[in-house]
């Protein structure tokens, strides 16, 4: 029994001559995480929320007054172009068109009977100037007969009696022509007169009928069968039939704080996604970027708040999507991330290895000399990263590199210049990386952290 008591003393003192010697090696060493420099591809990524809308969309407003005699559609149904989608009672309407109808019949029944008596004057006075072509012969012959002294003077004035009766025939005949032609004209105008009065009922007959603007889907019908509606103001109560929308072409529109809104282009690709589609996501590309800022709380524009708070502000963005799916429907919540900066193969370090380094001032002699020098010194913050490297004994050390960085991308950052490819450097933990020294010792830390689930245990 003694002798397995020394054997485990023994073991006891060795391991603690051990823990003794590994800590005392270990002593002023720096625990850290630490990564290398790669290539890899980076992409900047702008994030917006806003809804599903289509890019083209009508309100369809009533264009007559009157009760709603039938919906051919319903909410969500398809229709296309030139559809008949609602009527409205039109019982007056079509009575109009019709007494129209019979006053212009009517009115065409007096042309005709005018140009038939146009036809009638127009051969009397033909008839007339022939009589008269023969009274002026018989004039003139009478004329010379009677200078002759052949003819007697009664016969002679018969035949000027004649022939003035003749002339004067024709003015008459001239006069009554005249008149039937402006009789004929005032009837045609009267025709034309009705014609446009009949245009104009035909078409408050027309608007009794609403018909779909082009191929679409319906969104939303306010109305049913059996109310009055109104011709008034757009989106009035009473006036609004239906919204149909062309899903042809489909448009995210989300709103990008106003932080990343100068980085967004039109023509960046974009990926959407909409929360009633999980797992789905669409291409689509910035087809439009809003140059007003809106007041997150409201979504009012700037230039028309009268509030002189200030807060938060976000731009429209559209996105159009490249191939919409028959699935997506106007007013659903979706999220676009829009690709402002991609590079493929480029030096990247994980954006929590960067810190910044206050260069240290020059020590100051004293005195007001001193004083005045120091005030005017304005050292310049560095960004940069602590580097990893052995020193003559073999030792890891840190040694802080200025580094010029380029795109942003989720975890990590590019390197343009400050770094090459294999560099190790120092990632963390954040306080130890705060608290880091140029040239301190330093030991990577190779235990695995705690899992979330472990530490809430």
């Amino acid at each position: 029994m003694k002798k397995i008591l020394l054997i485990a003393l023994a073991i006891l003192v060795a391991a603690g001559l051990v823990t003794f010697m590994v800590v005392k090696q270990q002593s002023g060493y720096t625990k850290v995480l630490t990564a290398k420099i790669v290539r890899q591809d980076l992409s900047t990524v702008v994030s917006g929320t806003g809804q599903i809308k289509p890019k083209t969309y009508v309100n369809v407003g009533a264009t007559s007054f009157g009760r709603i005699t039938h919906l051919y559609v319903k909410e969500g149904d398809h229709v296309k172009r030139g559809q008949t989608i609602a009527t409205v009672e039109s019982v007056q309407p079509e009575a109009n068109v019709q007494a129209q109808q019979a006053q212009i019949a009517t009115t065409k029944t007096d042309v005709n009977s005018y140009v038939a008596a146009e036809k009638t004057a127009q051969a009397n006075l033909e008839r007339a100037q022939a009589d008269l072509e023969q009274k002026k012969l018989d004039w003139e012959r009478a004329q010379s007969l009677f200078k002759a002294g052949i003819m007697a003077k009664q016969d002679f004035d018969a035949k000027k009696a004649a022939y003035d009766t003749d002339v004067a025939t024709i003015a008459q005949m001239q006069a009554a022509l005249a008149q039937a032609k402006a009789q004929t004209e005032s009837a045609r105008s009267r025709v034309n007169n009705a014609v446009a009065q009949l245009r104009f009922n035909q078409d408050a007959l027309n608007k009794t009928v609403s018909e779909a603007p082009f191929d679409g889907i319906v969104t939303n019908l306010p109305v049913r069968e059996g109310e009055t509606v109104v011709v008034g103001i757009q989106n009035a109560e009473g006036s609004t039939l239906m919204t149909i929308a062309d899903m042809s072409v489909v448009t995210a529109e989300v709103k990008v704080d106003e932080t990343d809104i100068v980085n967004v282009q039109i023509g960046q690709p974009a990926d959407v996604t909409v929360d009633a589609l999980p797992g789905k996501v669409f291409k689509g590309h910035v087809t439009l970027v809003g140059d007003q800022a809106l007041l997150r709380s409201s979504g009012v524009a700037t230039s028309q708040s009268t509030s002189g708070t200030e807060e938060a502000k976000d731009f429209k963005v559209v996105v159009t999507l490249d191939q919409p799916n028959e699935e997506l429907r106007p007013g659903l919540s979706t999220t676009a991330k829009i690709t402002t900066a991609h590079k493929n193969g480029v030096l990247s370090l994980p954006i929590q290895a960067l810190t910044i380094k206050t260069p240290e001032k020059p020590a100051n002699s004293g005195g007001v000399e001193a004083a005045s020098s120091s005030s005017s010194s304005n050292p310049q913050d560095q960004q940069g990263v602590y580097v990893l490297n052995k020193d003559p004994h073999g030792k890891l050390r840190v040694a802080f590199v200025p580094v010029k960085t380029g795109i942003t991308g989720a975890t990590d950052i590019e390197v343009v210049s400050g770094l090459k490819e294999g560099d190790e450097i120092v990632t963390g933990p954040y306080k130890t990386l705060r608290g880091l020294k140029d040239k301190s010792l330093v030991k990577r830390d190779t235990a695995k952290p705690a899992s979330p689930a472990a530490s809430n245990s």
